[in-house]
Order: structure tokens, then sequence, then C-alpha cells
């Protein structure tokens, strides 16, 4: 993989330049142009299938893109069950690649030092729910960046100079609210690895990934590991209603979580939601479940993260 180049760093960066659209008398070319010109042949196929290759050629325009690698294309494309990330790029539907890519924009020029001092929530030019999506921008050794799935990429090169505006590289592709169903959106983080093999152990998948709308109270792999060898004893049965303990039949957000009352699972039995710092849930055993995080919005519901299995009567 090639590093992104820093034009006028040497007459090879011009004469390459040159080849798509940009000369020494003319300075670096567009946003696309850089991409075309240092290979990154995922992220310009995506663009081109999602329509953006205007917007982001626009020399009105002052934009800030986050550039994912090919490897971070491909790493992703692994964790969706793709055999390439070309393979993903021609499967993905051009909405859902124009959504992910416009994640990765923001409407301004922002460098890294910009980054760095700026505030930490930063608007994409990503829709949603009528909105502009966000990133959480973090400084410490680098600049980082939080998305909707609550992972995190890392620039890896700042501050690569075009006609209309500034490229940082990141070593992830950043995935943005609503469009992943629940179970791809558990796929992409690694934090639920465990809870994924688990749906997939109990041929939920397919369920999960339908219309919906559900909420899922998603345990980490710590939480698995916690009780590690009664989930190893379990049944297929077993684990199929525990597993669907832990969904509701119905989207609830943060805000309409319904504390105090016995709210029905698609299992059938109830879990009580606590109010609290951080709100608990309570399961058959009574033993608390703190929930760690709210609403991970997918295509079909949302996520709460939570660092206990609910356990339901078996």
């Amino acid at each position: 993989m090639k590093r992104w180049l820093k034009f006028a760093a040497s007459a090879a960066v011009v004469a390459a330049l040159g080849a798509c659209g940009g000369n020494s008398d003319s300075g670096p070319g567009n946003i696309v142009q850089v991409a075309q010109a240092d290979g990154f042949t995922a992220l310009t196929a995506a663009v081109t299938k999602a329509g953006l290759t205007s917007a982001l050629s626009s020399s009105s325009a002052s934009l800030t893109v986050f550039a994912p690698t090919d490897a971070a294309f491909a790493t992703l494309a692994t964790q969706l069950g793709f055999s390439s990330a070309s393979a993903m790029v021609d499967a993905l539907p051009a909405s859902a690649l124009a959504s992910i890519l416009s994640y990765h924009v923001l409407p301004t020029k922002e460098t890294a030092a910009a980054l760095e001092s700026g505030p930490a929530t930063q608007s994409t030019i990503d829709a949603y729910n009528g909105t502009n999506a966000t990133i959480t921008v973090a400084a410490s050794g680098g600049v980082s960046i939080t998305d909707a799935d609550l992972t995190t990429a890392h620039v890896t090169t700042a501050d690569v100079a075009a006609s209309n505006g500034v490229i940082h590289v990141v070593d992830k592709v950043l995935i943005p609210p609503g469009v992943l169903n629940i179970v791809q959106m558990a796929q992409v983080n690694p934090t639920f690895s465990t809870l994924v093999g688990a749906v997939v152990s109990a041929n939920l998948q397919g369920t999960l990934s339908g219309a919906g709308p559900f909420t899922l109270f998603a345990p980490t792999n710590d939480a698995f590991a916690a009780i590690s060898s009664t989930v190893a004893g379990l049944s297929t049965a077993q684990l199929t209603e525990v597993l669907t303990y832990h969904v509701l039949p119905e989207q609830v957000l943060a805000a309409n979580i319904p504390f105090g009352m016995p709210v029905a699972t698609v299992e059938g039995q109830t879990i009580t939601i606590n109010a609290g710092t951080p709100p608990t849930i309570t399961d058959s055993t009574s033993t608390p479940a703190p929930i760690v995080a709210t609403d991970v919005r997918a295509s079909n519901g949302v996520i709460h993260v939570i660092s206990k299995v609910l356990i339901p009567a078996l």
C-alpha cells in the first residue's frame, strides 16, 4: 500500500499529479484526483458508484475528507462477509455507499491542528433523520474519530493537500447511523464478536437482519467471558432463549425507556430497566446489568450496550 503523497515534495509527485490533472503551476489536484493518483482503489470505486465524484471534485468546495485505506475497506468487507473490498462495493446499494462516504466528509476545511483544538463533536455532510450525522474527534497522540458504531479510526497521515480541501488518511471505514442493520452493526464492532458468534450459532442472524424494528441490548465480549462456562453448557434452544431475551420487538430509544416497568422481550419473559447512572436492567436472576452505551442506530432498530449477559428463567 502506497502512502499518501505530499505534493511538491518531489519531482515524482509533480509528475503523478500531471497525469491526473494537477501540475506544478496549478498545485495539487482535487480530492478525487489525489485519491486516484495515490491508488486508493476501493475509495475511488465507492465514490464513483455512489455518484459523489462531482461533489468531491468541485472547485467551489472546501472540504475535509477522512480517507480510508484499501486495507480499511478490506477489513470492513471481511467483517460483513464479503470476499473483498471490490465485492462489497459491488454489492452495497449506491445509496448506502453515498451515506457511508458522506459520513467521512466535513463541509469545511479542517487541518489536523484545527481538529485537535476544535469541538469534539463534528457534523458531517451525511444526513440522518433530517440532521447532519456527527462524529466524535479526539486528540491524544494524534487525531482519532469515533463513529456511530462506537468504533474508532485513527488518522495515519494528516493534512494531505487538495485544491478543494484537505485529506486525512484513516485506518478504518467510519460507520454512519442508520445504514447497516443490527447484525451488521454488531459485526463491524469487535466488542461484539462473541455476541455475533452466538447469534450465528442460534441461527438468529436472519431474524435480526429483518425489517424490525428491534431494540437489542448487546452484551460485550467481557460480559460473555464472565459466564463462559454457563454459555458453553447451553443447548441451541436455550441459547436462543438467552439471545431473544435481549431483544425487544420494537425500537426503544434511550429517551423513551419506560423505567421501573416490566418490559416484554421477544423471548416472552420480561425485564425491568432501572433509572440510575448508569441505568441497569434486572433479569430473572435479579442481578443488575449496567447499560454502558445507548442509541447505536441501525437501519432496523437500535442497540444499547450492556456489560452483563441477561439470563431468563430457562
